[in-house]
């Protein structure tokens, strides 16, 4: 393995790691200090407010248990795939870091208690978490990398 590819891997784990402590001790202060439904302002149309969500992403496909694991599960695999046939593709241990974090986050919700802890609140948007925010940032900056990519002309892969 050479440098550069470790230092990738190194990078995304760290990131991943990071990711995932973050949101399992914001999730945990939020169940600290919040009663389900509560709601908190903090800035403008941003608040806080404690919920369970037991499906995907804002709440589509509710209960699907053990099969949305096996799902995830997938999806680190398949994100894992892709980042070890050129990890040291500029920016991409960020995506892939931001991504594994998230999904590890949730998942590790999903594990223990059957559903993830939401609590952002924005104006009538369903809440979210930090994981969930970690993903679709890193979802958005694999696209803008493989678009990069497709347009100098590389091989995406």
């Amino acid at each position: 393995m050479s440098a550069s590819t470790a230092r990738a891997w190194s990078l995304a784990g760290a990131l991943c790691g990071l990711v995932f402590l973050a949101d399992q001790a914001a999730k945990a202060a939020i169940e600290d200090h919040l009663a389900i439904g509560e709601e908190v302002d903090v800035l403008g149309p941003l608040g806080l407010t404690l919920s369970h969500n037991r499906g995907v992403a804002f709440g589509l496909a509710g209960g699907a248990g053990v099969g949305l694991v096996l799902v995830t599960l997938g999806a680190l695999a398949l994100i894992g795939f892709f980042f070890s046939r050129k990890p040291e593709r500029p920016g991409m241990w960020v995506a892939v870091g931001l991504l594994a974090g998230g999904a590890l986050g949730n998942l590790a919700d999903r594990i223990r208690a059957d559903a993830v802890t939401d609590y952002v609140a924005v104006g009538s948007w369903p809440p979210f978490n930090l994981a969930d925010a970690a993903i679709t940032c890193g979802v958005l900056l694999l696209v803008l990398l493989y678009l990069r990519d497709a347009e100098a002309g590389g091989d995406g892969g």
